[in-house]
């Protein structure tokens, strides 16, 4: 699997256990606003930083990870978790 990001930069995701998934889901940590919409992220860098290390396949050394603007952070983070909560809405049955 791979990510683009809107800047050009593709990047290659590695096939993660479930358990890995879930400890990543359960890492995550929301801010509510008043209305009940999400605010944002607790911990935010090193929740970024723990799910950059885990998904991504190559180079996820501190230069590589400090050499990202906060957006394309943001964003890789955006999108890993959108690959993974595939399935969630859905109820069993």
């Amino acid at each position: 699997m791979e990510i683009k990001l809107k800047g050009g930069r593709t990047l290659k995701v590695k096939n993660i256990t479930l358990d890995e998934r879930d400890t990543l889901l359960d890492s995550v940590d929301y801010e509510y606003n008043n209305d009940g919409s999400v605010r944002g992220v607790k911990m935010m860098h090193s929740t970024m930083t723990k799910w950059m290390r885990t998904c991504l396949d190559g180079d996820t050394s501190d230069k590589f990870l400090m050499s990202l603007k906060l957006d394309e952070k943001t964003e890789i983070f955006t999108k890993l978790q959108s690959m993974f909560f595939v399935g969630e809405d859905k109820a069993s049955k």
